[in-house]
């Protein structure tokens, strides 16, 4: 994956909501044996952005929006050229 890293903060409250709720509805994203409501998998992503946890890519291969890990993150930065 390649791309740039979106400051979250910057986006409308609208503009994160989407791309939280288009993240987690993914096909792919649903694992364990209950099901969870859309808003308490959008409320966990939210704080996993606070805590700097997450951090939101633009990935200009896929033309889309990705959650990734700090340390994934990181090491895009790093194969991206692009200092911490």
């Amino acid at each position: 994956m390649s791309g740039v890293e979106i400051p979250w903060r910057e986006l409308s409250p609208e503009a994160l909501r989407g791309v939280i709720e288009e993240f987690v509805t993914r096909e792919g994203t649903e694992y364990g044996a209950h099901e969870v409501a859309l808003a308490s998998k959008v409320a966990q992503v939210c704080r996993q952005l606070e805590r700097g946890e997450v951090v939101l890519f633009f990935d200009d291969e896929a033309g889309s929006c990705q959650l990734v890990s700090r340390e994934q993150a990181a090491r895009l930065r790093t194969a991206a050229g692009v200092a911490s």
